[in-house]
């Protein structure tokens, strides 16, 4: 399924579009809705500290053991799982890294949304195209 780079803010232009899709995190009996970055360069999925909340979860220091890199290099992160729907896609089984600072994006990583879905950038088309991992 092809999907079209979003931009977050109505003032910004095409160019600083990025691939983002909807899709609901549930865990128990809650779920949200949301938008994720789709980042081939990120090395694991990391989940917004709103988001867990809003899933229920509870921050605990003494289970924040993920250490993270890049711009999220100062954060530590917990062990985060839910179940994601994209589309008509069956569901998959997502692990994130749970941060806790406000306003941090949603970002599907390597470890583990590129495992289970195969991804092809078109940037030039502004498009991206996701399909379930082939079995």
């Amino acid at each position: 399924m092809r999907f079209k780079y979003s931009i977050t803010n109505p003032s910004q232009n095409e160019f600083d579009s990025l691939p983002r899709i909807p899709l609901r995190l549930c865990q128990g009996d809650k779920s949200i809705e949301a938008f994720g970055l789709v980042d081939s360069g990120a090395t694991v999925n990391v989940l917004p500290y709103e988001i867990g909340i809003e899933l229920g979860a509870v921050w605990d220091d003494s289970k924040a053991i993920i250490q993270l890199a890049g711009n999220l290099s100062n954060l530590s992160a917990m062990p985060f799982f839910a179940t994601a729907e994209i589309n008509d896609f069956a569901p998959v089984k997502l692990v994130f890294a749970w941060v806790k600072r406000a306003n941090t994006p949603l970002i599907l990583g390597q470890t583990n949304f590129f495992l289970e879905f195969d991804v092809c950038f078109y940037r030039a088309k502004l498009e991206f195209e996701i399909e379930p991992k082939s079995e």
